[in-house]
């Protein structure tokens, strides 16, 4: 069966808007949606290090307990900015998109579950700060390994929507939707592109919470610019190495695309490569001199800039591997002149005060309240 027999026909409705500014937004939800998410999953992770770590274990503690704070905060932040590019994705890509759902019922109905059981548990940890016991870094746990196979889920279907001509066989073997897409030779790499990519954005929102208490608590300061920052430069170090074994595991003609035979393409991955170089260099002479500004402003700049260069370069390559079936020009427009403005307005007020709220919440440099950990002891086991 071809598989442009099973894509759905488009939708008779017309866009409320030109592609094009769809397609922009896509863009920019989806790089909000990912800063957010890398903060939660990478904080995580770093803070289950921090707390397990032989090395300075009073101040991996309050590191610990200083993030978990923050999770269940901004593990609701991540789903929220995770809707407005799982709409736009929904209204551009809906025939592709909600065909790998079903083909992948179950894993991803178990994506709401998953995110539940993960929300509780961070809120668990959350109230119990202060109380260093194996079961709070047990829930802590379980909870971050939820969040990752709720990437995993994310990274198969993504893949999946993608592919059309595996939605036949994978439905016909299971049709009761207990799929997923292992035989795609790009899904683990993809996958732990992001997961890398999360643990050094994670290491960026402890360089944060340095600046916050720089001027406070020095001492703790400089310990969360060295753990956040070496952090921040292994893990991006460890993405020249997993950055190539995805590209290489594309189809030849979509691998070529970023080696020639696209300019854009070719011309955004080396800025990520030389944003990635950039940002080691600065950040190694930043931890050497004890410099907070240049590890928290100029590394974080340089940084957003390999962020949105990525994000392109993944819309490229969806693109092209949809190219033999998706095809913009089929749109009708018929743009909401009476909304249109309202919503534009309403989404840049929303994107400046979740900025606000991450900077007061300390995420961002702004002022942090000193935590309890690290005015009393901790309970240990």
């Amino acid at each position: 069966m071809q598989a442009s027999n099973l894509i759905p026909v488009l939708d008779p409705n017309p866009l409320p808007a030109p592609y094009w500014l769809l397609k922009l937004l896509l863009l920019v939800t989806f790089m909000l949606h990912i800063v957010a998410m890398n903060f939660m999953l990478g904080g995580a992770v770093l803070a289950l290090t921090a707390k397990w770590s032989a090395q300075s274990k009073e101040h991996g503690k309050r590191v610990f307990f200083d993030v978990a704070k923050k999770l269940p905060v901004l593990l609701p932040a991540t789903i929220t900015l995770g809707i407005a590019p799982l709409l736009f994705l929904q209204v551009l890509y809906g025939q592709f998109f909600y065909t790998s759902s079903i083909v992948m019922a179950w894993p991803w109905f178990l994506v709401l579950v998953l995110l539940t059981v993960a929300y509780y548990g961070f809120y668990y940890v959350s109230f119990r700060s202060g109380h260093d016991s194996h079961r709070v870094g047990g829930v802590m746990l379980v909870s971050t390994l939820l969040v990752v196979l709720v990437g995993f889920a994310f990274s198969n279907n993504i893949t999946l929507s993608q592919t059309p001509v595996r939605w036949a066989a994978k439905y016909f073997a299971r049709p009761s939707g207990w799929n997923l897409n292992l035989t795609e030779p790009t899904l683990i790499p993809r996958f732990l592109h992001f997961m890398v990519a999360a643990i050094a954005v994670g290491g960026l929102m402890l360089v944060f919470m340095a600046l916050a208490n720089w001027k406070r608590d020095n001492e703790y300061a400089r310990q969360l610019l060295q753990f956040g920052g070496k952090a921040f430069m292994y893990a991006t170090m460890a993405q020249f190495v997993v950055g190539p074994v995805f590209l290489f595991t594309l189809p030849r003609d979509l691998r070529m695309m970023y080696m020639g035979d696209n300019p854009l393409a070719t011309a955004l991955l080396l800025v990520g490569i030389a944003g990635g170089i950039a940002a080691l260099v600065v950040m190694s002479g930043a931890l050497r001199s004890g410099n907070i500004r240049a590890a928290a402003f100029t590394v974080p700049a340089i940084i957003a800039v390999v962020i949105a260069s990525m994000t392109v370069m993944r819309d490229l390559l969806r693109d092209a591997y949809l190219q033999p079936y998706f095809h913009p020009g089929q749109f009708t427009v018929k743009t909401q002149w009476a909304v249109l403005p309202l919503f534009l307005a309403l989404f840049v007020a929303g994107v400046v005060l979740w900025l606000v709220m991450m900077r007061r919440y300390g995420l961002l440099g702004g002022r942090e309240k000193v935590s309890e950990p690290a005015a009393k002891a901790v309970v240990s086991d």
